[in-house]
């Protein structure tokens, strides 16, 4: 069955595809008498959409949500929130040379081995576009969190060759949003921005990665054996395009330490329990332990790029292809709204079912 569906008592299902009239989602399960803010909503669609930056696409979409039901004056009505974003400047004749193409680093060839059949404008549902509903989506559930007292915030720790050298929690996660790339040391963003713009120059790409922080998650979400928050993380974070790695605190690092200095001793203050250090990330089992989650996504360059590659057609003939259309030099600055909203999704429904446990 076509896996179009994520979250089990939050669910989100999409629709739509990169150069299709548009892209949406409808929400089940959402409770009753939430008033959402909208303004909050558009804010995050905003950092995700193409065009807001000379790092990104000249792809420009406004990204607005219609939202066609489950909302009364306002408010949730427990019904099924259902909304489209229209695709409002795709060019599809910039993909005409690629009908019969395989594109090095993307999904045609396995797409077409498949289903046989594939929308090659744009990469068709297996585009980044697709994943607007996602943020959208996500922001609602990040609201929800927040009546909760559970923030999310990702930002860019690397890109390319250049990364921070300033430890996590020494950074002020208040400038994230003061330099296009999404890094709150800003000393290393323009650093990053630079590398962006010359491969941009170049015609070619980079990757990065991009740290996620989750605080106010309390101890006990999370289930487990196959449905740990980890796993669930990890699935989400996989879910979305370009990604090719994840870690969990210290993550690999872990696998060289010894167990005396790896492991998070547990200490009380005030009859409060903690772990004295975070190397699990916030997890334990599993399951949340009360300490911030924190984890890092790996990100490979995007595979469309102006400089000649080798690769073949349909019929399995070796051809040279140079790209065209428009694309981003880097997805990492753009993808941060992304990864905040798939952590949301995933938060949201352990939260739900730790709930429905009590």
């Amino acid at each position: 069955m076509p896996a179009n569906t994520f979250g089990e008592l939050f669910r989100v299902s999409t629709f739509g595809e990169s150069h299709g009239s548009a892209v949406g989602a409808v929400i089940d399960g959402i409770p009753a008498g939430i008033t959402l803010d909208f303004e909050a909503i558009q804010k995050q669609m905003d950092r995700r959409r193409p065009g807001q930056s000379a790092l990104s696409t000249s792809r420009t979409e406004h990204d607005i949500p219609t939202f066609l039901s489950g909302l009364f004056e306002g408010k949730t009505t427990g019904a099924p929130i259902a909304f489209t974003i229209p695709n409002k400047d795709s060019r599809s004749e910039d993909y005409d040379d690629l009908k019969e193409v395989y594109r090095p680093g993307h999904s045609d060839y396995t797409l077409d081995k498949k289903f046989g059949i594939r929308d090659h404008r744009g990469g068709g549902r297996s585009s980044a576009r697709t994943m607007a509903p996602w943020v959208c989506a996500g922001a609602i559930a990040q609201q929800i969190l927040a009546s909760k007292g559970v923030s999310i915030q990702a930002y860019v720790s690397s890109v390319g060759s250049v990364k921070s050298e300033l430890a996590p929690e020494s950074l002020d996660l208040s400038l994230i949003e003061s330099n296009e790339v999404r890094c709150p040391d800003t000393k290393a963003a323009e650093a990053m921005r630079e590398a962006i713009l010359e491969a941009k120059e170049l015609g070619d790409s980079l990757g990065g990665i991009i740290s996620c922080v989750a605080k106010g998650v309390p101890a006990g979400w999370g289930e487990p054996q196959f449905k740990k928050l980890p796993a669930e993380l990890a699935h989400a974070m996989f879910s979305i395009n370009a990604v090719k790695g994840f870690e969990m605190g210290e993550g690999f690092a872990l696998s060289s330490m010894k167990g005396s200095e790896a492991n998070d001793a547990f200490e009380s203050s005030e009859g409060t329990i903690q772990t004295r250090t975070n190397r699990a990330g916030g997890v334990l089992g599993g399951i949340s332990s009360g300490m911030p989650l924190f984890f890092r996504v790996g990100f490979k360059p995007v595979s469309t790029i102006r400089i000649q590659q080798d690769s073949v057609n349909r019929i399995g003939e070796n051809i040279t292809l140079q790209a065209k259309g428009r694309h981003d030099p880097c997805v990492v600055p753009r993808a941060v709204p992304i990864v905040e909203a798939m952590t949301a999704l995933v938060l949201i429904d352990l939260m739900m079912m730790q709930q429905a446990r009590l």
